[in-house]
Order: C-alpha cells, then structure tokens, then sequence
C-alpha cells in the first residue's frame, strides 16, 4: 500500500512501514495531488480533511493524531466508506501539565499563591480529569462542569456552568461543535465572561473559538478579567494580535505537544489501521525513560515558599515562557509572513517530556508529595 503521513508526526514513517511504501510529508505539501494514489493518510489538526481534499482519491483509510476532529468531515467519510480514527486521550497528560505549568508561572509572577484558590473546569473527559487531580495536588478548590457526563453519570458534583463564575480562575476542556445537546462554539460568550468573578483569570486550551477572541479583549482591557491564557485562537494561523498582545500568556496551540502524547497517538493511529486492514501489529514505541537515563531533581528545600520551589521544578521540565515569548515574536514579522511563522512554530516544536520522565528526590516532604501527585517519579 501507499502510505502518506504528515512528518511532524515522531516515529510515524517507523510505525507504518509495514503497510508499505510510506512518504512523509510537511503539512503544507498534504494536498489533494500528493495524496491521490495514497491507501492511508495520516494528518494532524492543521490539514482540513473534506471532499475536496479526497474526492477521487484512493484514500481508505484516514487517521488524525489529535484528540479534536473539527478539521474532518467526517460524515463525508462515511458517505464513502473510509474508516476514520483518531487518538482521544493521547496527548492529555500534556495539556494538563501544560495547565500546571501556566497556573504556576501566572501565580508567581504575581505573587500569590495557589493554595486555597478556586478553579472551575469546563469539560472533564480525558484531559479535564487530569486538571482536576492535578490542581487539587496544588491545593486548589475545584469545581467541574460536564453537561454530558452529568446527565450519563447522574454525579451530583458536575455543576451548571454558571456555577463555576464566580471561581478565581476558569480553565476550558471541551471539543469544538455547533450543533447538539451542548454546542461549544463562543461558549464563553461576552455574557458569559462578564458574568466571571472580576479579576478572574481565563484559560483556554481546547479550541479558539470556544470563546469569543473580541469578548475575551474587551473583559481584559477593562480590567474585568485579571489574566488571560490562551494556547488556542479563532482563525489558526492567522492569529488576532491584539488578543495576543492582551493575554498573559500566550503560546500556538502546543499545549499537547509533548513528544510522549505525539507517540502515543501515532500508536494508537497504527493500531487502529491494524485492525483495519487485518495486519498484525508489531512495531511499539519506547517511551518511558529508565535507569541513567532519567532526569533527577533534587527537590531539597527549607524556606517556606512551597509552590515556588514546585515551580522552578516544573519549570526545569517545562519552561512555558520560552513558548510566549517565541509566539510573541509573530508581532515583528509582516502579516503576510505570520501564518507560515505560526504553523513553523508547531512543526518545529523542540522536544518536550512529560513529567514522569524525572525522578525527584529530597527530605522536603510538602514539595515531593505535590510533584508525585504530579507525575513526577520517586529517585
């Protein structure tokens, strides 16, 4: 068979080789004409998938190593019988770090700390119930908001959206959709956000335009929001640099780009198109780091200042300011050039681990709880 993939996938080229020839390919050079004699596609968010990309192609089989799948039209798929898949869950300890590492940075910039702060999570599936674990590991009171998983589960501890307005900060799970029993597209409408707590801060790390960019301005120029960050922006790549200008921080969409999420959803692409097409799988990627291998932290501490020595922990493994300041430089170059500088920004993206590649180790019994709570490894 022929197989074309989108290069910026880690490991790709290796895991399906066995279906055939494969040709691996930058995301602007996946068009209708390269992929017309192609069996297997493989994409990322950035390649829309519809009728005019595969209208007469030999495409049977598509994969898209994302957990979103707005980019796909996926009833045009089935109208023609190709399989689609798409990795769910695979890059969603990346996201929550990501959250982690923004909620840290923002607090100590500012001087304050997390402890005793409240958080609402809007959307609690593979990503969001990373964030709840992980920001009770800070100390933090959280509240959940998942429409669907209330009313399929019955929980009493999924509450109306509105309930989580008056939390210190408000951070965003959920996928992009228009239609159904709960849309998401402007979610967070200008309503909405002016019915925040004043001086919340908001995150965003689904998709933009799960929240109006202009709403967002407006809430942050008049003081009503006290911070902003954003991973995500309506119109990708041709981002809004005003709204960028005005958010604390600021990054292009790599929330998930930890080379251990990048992996895992190349496996699970591999293993669902061995299934497909009746191969046995036989390539598995080496993700854990062991041994002398693994990064080691000292984690010895006598000072007071407990989160921001958990920060500077993080941060050695996830430093998320060279992410904003590498963003912000779309400012310096023409308006021409800032899609392509945006979408270098992503295939570039150097390699990120995950915590629990590094092992931490010290008698400062507070830090080393919230770091294992964090994924961190005991030395």
């Amino acid at each position: 068979m022929r197989v074309v993939v989108d290069k910026n996938n880690p490991c790709v080229t290796e895991a399906f080789r066995q279906f055939g020839e494969v040709r691996a390919l930058t995301t602007a050079e996946i068009t209708k004409e390269t992929v017309h004699d192609a069996d297997i596609l493989i994409i990322r968010s950035e390649t829309k998938v519809t009728k005019d990309l595969l209208d007469g192609s030999a495409v049977k089989f598509v994969g898209s190593a994302t957990i979103g799948t707005d980019h796909v039209d996926i009833e045009y798929l089935e109208s023609t019988s190709r399989v689609f898949a798409s990795a769910p869950g695979s890059n969603a300890n990346s996201v929550a770090e990501y959250v982690v590492a923004a909620l840290l940075h923002f607090s100590q910039k500012r001087s304050f700390a997390l402890r005793g702060k409240s958080i609402g999570v809007v959307g609690v599936g593979n990503v969001g119930s990373k964030v709840v674990r992980y920001a009770e590991a800070l100390g933090m009171t959280v509240l959940q908001n998942d429409p669907p998983l209330a009313r399929s589960t019955g929980h009493s501890h999924f509450l109306p959206l509105d309930s989580l307005m008056e939390c210190d900060f408000l951070t965003i799970h959920v996928p992009l959709t228009r239609v159904g029993d709960d849309p998401t597209y402007h979610l967070l409408s200008r309503e909405r956000i002016l019915k925040m707590k004043k001086g919340a801060v908001l995150i965003n790390t689904s998709r933009g335009s799960v929240a109006d960019g202009n709403a967002i301005k407006e809430a942050r120029n008049s003081g009503h929001l006290s911070g902003v960050i954003l991973d995500v922006w309506e119109h990708e790549p041709l981002i809004d640099i005003e709204l960028l200008r005005v958010a604390d921080i600021g990054t292009p969409h790599i929330a998930g780009y930890s080379y251990d999420g990048k992996v895992a959803a190349v496996k699970m692409l591999y293993d669902a198109a061995c299934r497909h097409f009746a191969q046995q799988p036989v390539w598995s990627p080496e993700l854990n780091v062991s041994g002398s291998d693994r990064a080691s932290i000292d984690a010895d501490y006598t000072g007071n200042e407990f989160e921001k020595k958990v920060h500077e922990i993080v941060r050695r493994c996830y430093n998320i300011e060279k992410d904003d300041t590498a963003l912000r430089l779309i400012g310096s170059v023409s308006e021409q050039e800032r899609r392509a500088y945006f979408r270098r920004l992503r295939a570039e993206y150097p390699v990120r681990r995950e915590f629990f590649n590094t092992c931490v180790a010290g008698s400062a019994d507070k830090i080393t709880e919230i770091l294992y709570r964090l994924g961190f490894q005991k030395h």
